[in-house]
């Protein structure tokens, strides 16, 4: 899992990215957001995803959320 910061006028967004490969293409997921992309490499797709997420915080009208206090892990569940 990535962590970037994107800086508009004054704000600062940070998101966590996760990358999972899908048949030729990487594909890049802002958990916070739903926001996805993809591209042929890993740093295409998070490139990709970052002027994805550039335009989805331009165009709406996003309340940022405060994470700073937020616990992210994973879990395995055996069926």
């Amino acid at each position: 899992m990535l962590s970037y910061h994107f800086k508009g006028a004054n704000m600062s967004y940070k998101t966590n990215v996760l990358v999972t490969k899908e048949d030729d293409w990487y594909v890049a997921s802002s958990i916070e957001t739903n926001v996805v992309s993809q591209g042929k490499t890993i740093e295409d797709a998070i490139s990709n995803l970052k002027e994805a997420l550039e335009l989805y915080f331009e165009d709406s009208n996003y309340e940022r959320i405060n994470y700073d206090n937020c616990y992210l892990t994973s879990l395995e569940v055996v069926v």
